[in-house]
């Protein structure tokens, strides 16, 4: 005999089973058959087995008198049915269709056309019995005939059709990017990534399908083919149709890090002289992007919005705090880098400004002390959070009256405008020097706010609305998350996340130059609201033989692009057999 476990027993664990029994009914049984067989007295039985004499006349009583107490030892075990009507009744025309080369669905569907209805486990239990082996892969000409999608033409520049012809569209706000992207040279910047390509679809073309399904704010989850026919997005980016979601979600994973680094670098010299200039006060931040894989062991890292660390890519953003858009991001940095990333950003900027930034701004886990030391020896400026510990805010909460200074901030939105301040230098281990407290209370908060800066003489009035005012970069993430599908890593369209940030990158600078051009009334608006309030636009293209026309359909706030003078000169289109774009508004 072996127990579960694959032990076998030896004789004496073998009669303690029975002398000494675990189960309720087994001691029942096996005390009841010592008293009745083996002719035990009462008391004997019942002390060899645990129970009280009282107890065990009960239980002798109850079997010489309950039937049911004598046959709950041994039980019939249950048996199962003996046939299967369902399979049965439909066993002939199960047969018959498999030997017709259908599958277990096939089979399912047309017994339930026919009013016959069974369950996908039960065909295969019948098909078993028959003798039928698992159906093999078949090629589309082996199955049933029934409604299928429609196949859409492979992506290849060689076709791109430069007759003219007219059509409908729903994405003809993408033209109007197409007076933006004049002003710079979308080809070089890809040429200087040295981005891969094929003759079919080459770099630029490639890049350009999908920033437009960036711009479009397509989500890549399930949406991306529902564009594939739509012959817009292939004449924005040049192709005769628009690549199908195999090879967007392939063609990222050829490009590496260096090669999203140079894309990046290219851009930024592109943006510039396009109408957005650098400006000297940046908004720093950590981003971590979830990622669940098998394939790639990846650090954890802390994700705010889930409140946990869980595995993922860090990733690191700058933002220009005058002209409101990214200018830096990187992702994939190890833990062991990550305080170090911000000098690596101060490189960036005085490699492509040919000057140090002037201001930084971030939280108090973004670097070391040591690095504020080296910022502060650079001649950089920064503000930055400290964290508490229980000793500072309890000589925080020691502090006198008479220590604090009431100041009064300039914004007017605020409901905590009058908060009360304490302004001291201090010095701190690895910083190099003295450094700038600012301990902030009725601020709104439950606990005090400690600011530490560089900035000796400025206000602290001025110091902590410049603080809060970091707070917009973690808006413009949540833009990029909800807008861009920054974190949408379970996609069908898998883009890597690099070459993913870097899209996004470029496509919120567009919309940055788009409020610009429509005026104050949508300067700071978001891109997710420009889109829906003004590029979400269906209209008519027509394709002649020297240009093509994209007169876009009446919309309430079509006078805003009208007056944004987008549309107000021809517009060059080099990809496109150098055509010019005409944009007209019905």
């Amino acid at each position: 005999m072996r127990t579960s476990g694959g032990k076998a027993l030896t004789d004496i664990q073998a009669a303690n089973f029975f002398h000494s029994p675990q189960q309720p009914l087994q001691r029942q049984y096996e005390a009841l058959r010592a008293y009745f067989v083996d002719e035990l007295p009462s008391a004997e039985a019942a002390q060899r087995f645990g129970y009280s004499p009282g107890a065990f006349r009960v239980l002798v009583y109850q079997f010489r008198h309950d039937a049911e107490k004598r046959s709950s030892f041994f039980r019939e075990p249950q048996r199962g049915p003996r046939s299967a009507p369902v399979r049965e009744a439909v066993r002939e025309s199960a047969v018959a269709l498999r030997k017709r080369n259908f599958s277990v669905y096939d089979i399912q569907r047309e017994l339930a056309a026919a009013g016959r209805h069974i369950s996908i486990n039960a065909l295969t239990v019948l098909l078993r019995e028959e003798g039928f082996a698992r159906l093999p892969r078949r090629r589309d000409q082996e199955r049933p005939s029934s409604v299928k999608p429609e196949i859409a033409e492979v992506a290849d520049i060689r076709r791109l059709d430069l007759s003219p012809r007219s059509f409908r569209t729903t994405a003809a706000g993408l033209f109007l990017f197409v007076p933006l992207l004049e002003g710079m040279d979308l080809g070089r910047v890809v040429e200087a990534g040295n981005l891969p390509g094929s003759k079919k679809v080459p770099a630029e073309q490639a890049v350009r399908t999908l920033l437009a399904l960036k711009l479009l704010g397509t989500e890549r989850k399930s949406h991306v083919m529902d564009l594939v026919f739509d012959p817009a997005i292939a004449l924005f980016a040049g192709l005769n149709v628009v690549p199908k979601r195999s090879y967007l979600a392939s063609y990222s994973s050829r490009i590496d890090h260096r090669a999203n680094l140079r894309l990046m670098d290219a851009w930024f010299d592109q943006i510039e002289p396009a109408g957005l200039p650098h400006g000297s006060s940046l908004d720093l931040d950590f981003h971590t992007v979830p990622a669940n894989t098998a394939t790639e062991p990846l650090e954890k890292h802390y994700v705010s919005s889930r409140s946990r660390r869980q595995q993922g890519i860090l990733v690191f953003l700058a933002r220009d705090a005058d002209q409101r858009v990214f200018r830096y991001a990187h992702a994939g940095i190890p833990k062991a880098q990550q305080s170090d990333e911000i000098l690596r950003f101060v490189e960036f900027w005085q490699r492509h400004t040919g000057q140090l930034p002037a201001e930084l701004i971030f939280d108090s886990q973004l670097t070391t002390y040591q690095n504020l030391s080296e910022l502060n020896r650079q001649g950089i400026g920064f503000i930055t959070l400290r964290r508490r510990s229980r000793q500072m805010l309890a000589e925080i909460n020691s502090r006198p009256d008479s220590a604090w200074q009431r100041i009064t901030l300039d914004s007017l939105t605020r409901t905590f405008r009058t908060p009360r301040v304490l302004d001291e230098h201090i010095t701190l281990k690895g910083y190099a020097g003295l450094l700038r407290q600012l301990t902030v209370i009725e601020l709104g908060h439950e606990e005090p706010t400690l600011l530490l800066t560089n900035h000796l003489k400025t206000a602290p009035a001025t110091l902590i609305t410049r603080y809060a005012q970091r707070m917009l970069i973690e808006n413009n993430i949540s833009e990029a998350i909800q807008f861009f599908h920054l974190d949408a890593l379970s996609s069908m369209v898998g883009l890597k996340v690099d070459f993913d940030l870097q899209l996004t990158l470029m496509a919120s600078s567009l919309y940055r130059l788009m409020a610009q051009r429509i005026g104050r009334e949508y300067e700071h608006a978001q891109p997710k609201t420009i889109f829906r309030n003004l590029l979400d636009l269906s209209g008519k293209v027509e394709i002649e033989t020297t240009q093509v026309v994209a007169t876009i359909d009446k919309r309430a706030h079509n006078p805003y692009l009208v007056a944004s003078g987008l549309a107000d000169k021809p517009a060059k289109m080099p990809w496109f057999g150098n055509k010019q774009l005409v944009i007209r508004f019905a």
